[in-house]
């Protein structure tokens, strides 16, 4: 039988060395502190009058990419990955947003239109 090594099928053990224990707690940390954040906005900040609901809302927005971006760059490791395909799932999650976007546009203007007649 042929021996496999990892070397030999190009996976070597360097890739995801930047993953060790510290740098999980690290980032699970940012997490729970943005997580915590958003509880603060949305327990006391809002409902205090501190800040509008509609500015709430894009902070959410804002602190829920940066969570994504966490979670897919570290735990999912596309950090580690090569730059075609970081290039190609970023470039191809900004489309579907951008279309997510134009079809809830379309869909507030023919509802407006739709009223009026």
């Amino acid at each position: 039988m042929s021996q496999h090594s990892h070397l030999e099928e190009g996976h070597e053990h360097g890739e995801h060395a930047g993953m060790d224990k510290a740098k999980i707690w690290k980032v699970a940390g940012i997490l729970t502190l943005i997580t915590a954040i958003e509880f603060i906005i949305a327990l006391w900040a809002i409902p205090g009058g501190h800040i509008p609901q509609h500015v709430g809302n894009y902070i959410y927005i804002a602190l829920t990419l940066v969570k994504a971006f966490y979670i897919v760059a570290y735990f999912m490791h596309l950090k580690y990955e090569r730059l075609g395909l970081q290039l190609a799932l970023t470039v191809s999650f900004i489309f579907i947003i951008y279309f997510i976007v134009l079809m809830l546009i379309e869909g507030g203007f023919l509802n407006i239109h739709m009223m009026n007649h």
